[in-house]
């Protein structure tokens, strides 16, 4: 992989080269199959600037940015208007970092592009385990007739990782169907993240790939987002939870999605999307 220039923007902190970075940050905006609010494509042209709000240091992990080697990568190309085709290249992209012993922490985009990098993550560690931070089920058979869809990416992660490999927190919105599929097939705890700790003990030393869709935030402190849904989480307890999140071992990939930055002018959806980064950077990169 060639390094960016540098004139070209960077997240915070993450400016080092490729070759001497142990961990890659990279955007993937893609909202081809959105059901409600588009938008997502854009969150990273919004974030890397607003992270220059934030400090590299991180006082709720006592680390710092400066102290892990991070490239950041860009935003992929892709197809847009051919959703197979834009997994195959996700799915290529996350392949050759692997392939190089990177660990990364990708931007979304809408949930569906973390299809293809668990995917290329699980080729690895096919011990992988995922913990799914999210307000929505995400476990449709298909939306519209469609199976490659946001509404069915914890669907199709099944498909290959099977059960009791999944452990989903603050769940509450859903078909009945998928609550009820849920029971035989992966952990869900509904509302809350209140047993996350819990998890991370069982999952200490396992491969672990994390996934955070931030509409898992009420829309009070998170309105940004495609599907903003009422009840959620507060974002202290997501930053207990990244908390928690330390004491896991293994943790190989993580991402954050749902950022749909023109749904909140005040920028306050941003900034939180840009600390929620730095600190899941903080937790890949440790």
């Amino acid at each position: 992989m060639q390094n960016k220039p540098l004139n070209v923007s960077t997240f915070i902190g993450c400016d080092d080269q490729y070759e001497e970075s142990s961990l890659v940050l990279f955007g993937i905006p893609f909202d081809g199959t959105t059901s409600f609010r588009p938008g997502t494509r854009f969150a990273m042209q919004a974030i890397r600037p607003d992270s220059y709000g934030l400090e590299t240091y991180s006082p709720y992990l006592d680390r710092d940015l400066e102290e892990i080697a991070i490239y950041d990568s860009g935003d992929l190309e892709l197809p847009l208007g051919n959703t197979q085709k834009t997994m195959d290249e996700i799915l290529t992209f996350s392949r050759s970092l692997v392939s190089d012993n990177k660990k990364f922490v990708m931007v979304g985009g809408e949930h569906l592009v973390s299809y293809p990098t668990i995917q290329a993550v699980y080729e690895k560690y096919p011990d992988l385990h995922v913990i799914h931070i999210d307000a929505h089920t995400d476990l449709r058979e298909e939306y519209m007739g469609e199976k490659l869809s946001h509404a069915s990416i914890i669907r199709r992660c099944h498909e290959f990782l099977g059960d009791g490999r999944i452990f989903q927190f603050g769940i509450r919105s859903g078909l009945k169907e998928e609550f009820e599929w849920s029971k035989e097939h992966t952990y869900m705890e509904r509302f809350t993240i209140d047993t996350l700790g819990e998890v991370v003990e069982k999952l200490e030393n396992v491969p672990t790939y994390i996934t955070i869709d931030l509409d898992v935030l009420d829309p009070g402190a998170f309105p940004g987002t495609g599907t903003p849904e009422p009840g959620g989480i507060t974002y202290k307890e997501l930053l207990i939870g990244i908390q928690q999140l330390q004491k896991l071992n293994y943790i190989v990939a993580a991402d954050v999605v749902e950022l749909s930055p023109s749904y909140d002018p005040s920028g306050a959806s941003t900034a939180v999307a840009c600390k929620t980064i730095r600190e899941m950077l903080l937790t890949v990169g440790k």
